[in-house]
């Protein structure tokens, strides 16, 4: 084969990133571009799905002009992206006809109570190996159903942001086994297939979902002439799918092997081991997993907010690292960190509870409130940002107890992905705080699994495994004990004080004890 290259990029939440690797899986170039996500109401989230396309071109573009590649050269692309909740409703013209409710949206609390007083959750367990929650991508469509009757006339199809911006370069429309076991609900978890069972009970018509079911290293179509023009990419380019960025993040960590764990820290939180099917539990979220789609399942523990976190208290408590980074060309984040280690673990006595958009597991709340407990006039910004960097570990701490309840088998070494693994004060503080050993590696991110599974789906790359070959493992930080006899105490209090703030919580939701599921449903209303 002449000189060939692959192409991966992960449109997250907050970021998309494109790399342009080898086939030996070594970086040549890459590029990035941030964006926002819109808050119209407390807990609401969406994003407009231009907003992605824009910044994937404008990668795509940019990682092209750097590295010199001549866009023939370039055999295979592979797109991830952000579990885009409801999916892109679209018309007949796949045109949207509203923002995306992606994720971290929670709104959708009354289709949640109206699935629990209506539905059997052991019988919905059994076919989607999922639970019932705002977060699930379900129950945002059953938002849309009760409440914009007028646009859910026209809506043709749900299309995830990744499927969304596959189908703009190639006219081709499919959705991944991960996506579609993501929306949780209507997906039959064993059969690999859309549940016609759930969508009736559910109120859901199957003609809305993608007919098409695909690996996540299949290729969906190539590349058009006219999206050729746009990104510079050749024509007749193949595309592969791809997948949920949080397990095609585990993939590019190299995790296949029973015991294997990944925690994947972005914008939000997912921790997750790869297995056979036989450890799921609706206290999680499980979906095929990106590699051997048809036999091994992905299941992972999240939490909400995590990345957001740093980045919401660097906008709006952190202007001065700011200003320094962009004076003296740093990085806002090592500033805010720096600081943040010379505070003693534990922040003297502060416990943050990371609730910012709600929480996923394993409380499952939408109603849950970021909260800081502890706070004296002696505490400090420093403080206050090191407290979120431990609420995080808290957090992970929370799911990684559910997951070895349920019977997942954990290495004693985890490996971290995002951008806490850049972070030696946070991968030490989750060190501490959890007990585990956490192992970062040169280049694992969604982008980087993106661009195996098309070398995969193209035939350049012959394994999955062979992303273990692109990588380079740091040596693990370990937990040291001293602050670990801290932060177990302080995990003590971060567990015990949800519950004791929960209906103080719902009081802030305009909730209250009065409130029972169903009770601005009418029976068989969806």
């Amino acid at each position: 084969m002449t000189d060939s290259y692959l192409l991966g990029s992960d449109i997250g939440t907050t970021m998309t990133k494109t790399v342009l690797v080898d086939p030996a899986g070594r970086e040549v170039a890459a590029a990035s571009v941030e964006y926002g996500v819109m808050h119209p109401r407390p807990l609401w989230a969406e994003q407009w799905p231009d907003v992605w396309y824009d910044a994937f071109v404008s990668t795509i573009r940019s990682v092209l002009e750097r590295s010199k590649v001549r866009p023939e050269e370039i055999v295979g692309l592979g797109v991830s992206g952000l579990y885009g909740g409801s999916g892109i409703p679209v018309d007949r013209a796949m045109q949207p006809i509203r923002p995306c409710m992606i994720w971290m949206d929670r709104r959708a609390t009354d289709e949640v109570a109206w699935v629990r007083e209506h539905v059997d959750l052991d019988d919905l367990f059994r076919i989607t190996g999922n639970g019932v929650d705002s977060y699930h991508g379900f129950t945002k469509i059953l938002w849309m159903k009760r409440n914009e009757p007028d646009l859910w006339k026209r809506v043709h199809k749900f299309v995830t942001p990744h499927g969304y911006v596959i189908h703009q370069l190639t006219g081709e429309m499919a959705i991944d086994q991960s996506s579609a076991g993501n929306i949780g609900g209507v997906f039959d978890l064993p059969a690999r297939a859309w549940s016609q069972e759930s969508c009736e009970r559910l109120g859901i018509p199957a003609k809305l979902l993608p007919e098409r079911i695909v690996r996540s290293s299949e290729i969906v179509g190539r590349v058009t002439a006219e999206a050729a023009a746009l990104t510079g990419l050749g024509p007749e380019t193949p595309v592969v799918s791809g997948g949920i960025d949080a397990a095609v993040a585990t993939l590019s960590a190299g995790a296949f092997d029973k015991g294997n764990h990944v925690a994947m820290i972005g914008t939000s939180m997912c921790w997750g081991v790869v297995h056979p099917g036989d450890s799921v539990s609706p206290c999680l979220v499980s979906m095929p997993y990106v590699a051997y789609d048809s036999e091994k399942v992905y299941t992972f523990g999240g939490a909400a907010t995590a990345g957001a976190l740093p980045r919401w208290f660097r906008d709006e408590f952190g202007r001065p690292e700011v200003a320094r980074a962009e004076a003296e060309g740093l990085d806002a984040y090592r500033l805010l960190d720096d600081e943040a280690a010379k505070v003693s673990p534990g922040s003297d006595g502060l416990v943050v509870l990371p609730y910012f958009m709600g929480e996923r597991s394993p409380v499952w709340d939408a109603e849950a409130k970021g909260t800081i407990v502890g706070l004296t006039l002696s505490h400090t910004r420093a403080h206050v940002y090191r407290a979120f960097l431990e609420g995080v570990a808290f957090a992970l701490r929370h799911n990684i107890e559910a997951g070895i309840k349920i019977g997942l088998e954990l290495d004693e070494t985890c490996t971290l992905v995002g951008g806490a693994a850049k972070s030696p004060l946070w991968r030490q503080i989750l060190s501490n705080a959890t007990g585990y050993r956490f192992a970062a590696t040169t280049g694992s991110e969604a982008a980087l699994g993106d661009a195996l599974l098309a070398g995969v789906g193209v035939g350049a790359v012959d394994r999955f495994e062979t992303i273990r070959d692109w990588l380079t493992y740091e040596d693990p930080t370990t937990p040291n004990d001293e602050a670990r006899e801290t932060y177990d105490r302080l995990y003590r209090v971060y567990k015990e004080s949800y519950p004791r703030l929960k209906d103080l919580m719902a009081e802030l939701s305009g909730r209250n004890e009065g409130f029972r599921a169903g009770d601005r449903l009418r029976k068989g209303d969806t």
